[in-house]
């Protein structure tokens, strides 16, 4: 079964209902520079993270402008992973590592293979995302799943899918490209910012379904 991250949690309420309903990680946006109703500041994502069961990843998401801002943001919020949006080289994101000492995600455009292989081995997991002109992801937008089969082939870094996800594509994406884990946060919305609990359920059940096709 693919682990699965609910991304762009904005408030308690969401936040347990994702839990409840069993998913591996939940992710909050805090300190980027796009317009996006998923942000939370700096205050709001540490009590959320706070609030983060054990068992279950509370991940920041961010596009700190330099490393030692990526710093400051977990020290301040200390979550137990980091996901990174931007053009970090590998030297500022193994900065960035050995300074916070949690586990480090790049998210990463998926026509960027060959810094997908650069990466390789610097950080803990790659996230293949639809991302922006300025390195966002949320698009909403799928990409082409079987390039992305073919990264989790050749990687030693877990991969994450991302971009596009919903709870009627999801077991489909899985079954082509194998990741890891998968990621959503817009595809379980029922309004910008504010999380659908029965999308967020089917999505995380549905997330395993083609593995157990697969199994009998």
């Amino acid at each position: 079964m693919a682990r699965v991250k609910i991304c762009g949690l904005t408030d308690s309420a969401d936040l347990r209902a994702a839990v409840e309903a069993g998913t591996d990680a939940v992710g909050f946006i805090s300190e980027v520079p796009v317009d996006t109703p998923r942000e939370v500041d700096r205050s709001q994502a540490a009590a959320l993270i706070a609030e983060t069961p054990p068992f279950v990843t509370a991940t920041l998401v961010t596009m700190a402008e330099t490393p030692e801002e990526a710093v400051s943001i977990v020290r301040t919020t200390r979550p137990d992973a980091l996901q990174l949006h931007g053009s970090f080289d590998s030297e500022e994101l193994g900065f960035i590592r050995a300074e916070t000492g949690i586990k480090l995600i790049q998210t990463i455009d998926h026509t960027e293979t060959d810094r997908a292989a650069e990466l390789d081995q610097v950080v803990d997991a790659l996230l293949i995302d639809s991302t922006d002109e300025s390195g966002a992801g949320g698009t909403g937008e799928t990409h082409d799943w079987a390039a992305t089969g073919e990264l989790v082939e050749s990687l030693t870094s877990p991969v994450i899918l991302a971009g596009g996800l919903t709870p009627d594509n999801v077991a489909e994406a899985v079954s082509i490209a194998a990741p890891f884990g998968v990621d959503v946060a817009s595809g379980v919305e029922a309004e910008g910012g504010i999380k659908d609990h029965t999308a967020v359920a089917t999505f995380i059940q549905n997330a395993g379904r083609e593995l157990e096709v697969r199994q009998l």
